[in-house]
Formats: C-alpha cells, sequence, structure tokens
C-alpha cells in the first residue's frame, strides 16, 4: 500500500470523510494540496502509549470539565484544506461553544487548542516535526511531539520557540495549563 495518494480532483471534506469511512481500517489525512496520506494501525507498544497519554489528559480534563478531550480516532479540517489526526487533542470550552450537534459526527471543523503526537517506530521524525508545524500553522495554541525512542518532547507553541524537554514529566501551558503529562508511564509502554 502507498503511503501517498494523488486523486484529481482533489476530494472535498464531504468525500474525504466518506473515504475514511469506507477504509476505517487505514487512518487517513489530507495534505493542503490534497495528497491523501496512509497511515497503518499503531503496534502494541505506539497504542498502549496512546492510550496513556489519552488517560492522562482526559483525567486532567476531569478535574475542571470544560472543553472536550478527543483520542487518536478524531480528525479535524484545518484552515488551510488540510486533514489531519493527531493521537489526543484538547479543544477549549469557546471552541466546544461554537459546535452544533450535527458536528459531533463529522471531523472538527476547527484546529484543536492543544493536540499531542506520538511517535511510531515507522514515523519520519522529519515528517513529525512538519506535522507539528502544519498544526501550529493552522491555529494550535500548543502542540507536543512524544518521542519514546529518543525519551523526550518537543514543545511548539503559537508565537513561540520550539523547545525540547527531557525530564520525567512535561507541564502544560496556555489551553492546558495544569495538566501534568507523566511521561514515565508513557515510555513504560515501550518495556517488557
Amino acid at each position: 500500500m502507498p503511503d501517498k495518494i494523488i486523486l484529481e480532483p482533489v476530494l472535498g471534506n464531504e468525500e474525504f470523510e466518506e473515504l475514511c469511512a469506507a477504509n476505517d481500517f487505514f487512518r487517513l489525512e489530507r495534505t493542503s494540496e490534497g495528497a491523501i496520506l496512509v497511515n497503518v494501525p499503531a503496534g502494541p507498544a505506539t497504542s498502549e502509549g496512546n492510550s496513556e497519554i489519552t488517560y492522562q489528559l482526559r483525567a486532567w480534563w476531569r478535574t475542571h470539565r470544560r472543553g472536550r478531550v478527543f483520542d487518536s480516532s478524531i480528525g479535524a479540517f484545518l484552515p488551510d484544506g488540510s486533514a489531519l489526526g493527531p493521537d489526543a487533542a484538547y479543544a477549549t470550552e469557546a471552541q466546544v461553544r461554537g459546535l452544533c450537534k450535527s458536528d459531533l459526527a463529522h471531523f472538527l471543523p476547527f484546529a484543536p487548542a492543544f493536540v499531542i503526537e506520538l511517535l511510531a517506530k515507522t514515523d519520519s521524525v522529519k515528517e513529525a516535526e512538519r506535522k507539528m508545524l502544519r498544526w501550529i500553522e493552522n491555529g494550535v495554541e500548543v502542540g507536543w511531539l512524544v518521542n519514546p525512542y529518543a525519551r523526550t518532547v518537543t514543545i511548539y507553541e503559537a508565537g513561540g520557540e520550539t523547545r525540547i524537554e527531557t525530564g520525567t514529566k512535561v507541564i502544560g501551558t496556555g489551553p492546558v495549563v495544569g495538566f501534568v503529562l507523566e511521561l514515565e508511564d508513557v515510555w513504560r509502554s515501550y518495556e517488557l
């Protein structure tokens, strides 16, 4: 299976959602140029790591119950025409307030305020870094690229400098102030 498919003409949002629904074994994304990116299902370590990250983000959400937390099955249509899916995300209360009930059956019509991407063994670091920049360019306020192989978290902030954290936890800022990601629990997913 190729990792990129070019369709002419470019699929619109509704057509792209239909393609995703018909091919739910693959995780599809769309670039701003219209290329369809094919991502294979995660292996056990990445799946467990994603689960741990989403669990911790959801536990933080339960402390205030504002906005919404999403797992790796969410898709978002972005202003540049791309359709991306993070591994975990948080949309603020103000963002959620703009949704109507019918929106709940579709991709998000905006970039969440906060996204986390977890690097899989099959991912290119350079492509993951480019994806993080696309998130920020399209309205994400804060994004974290978690690299379990280097045991680092690269922090991307709108209007700020990118920085790398190497400690045992990462402390949220901006839309996720108060959120703490305990990395030892994520790293355990990659050990036997």
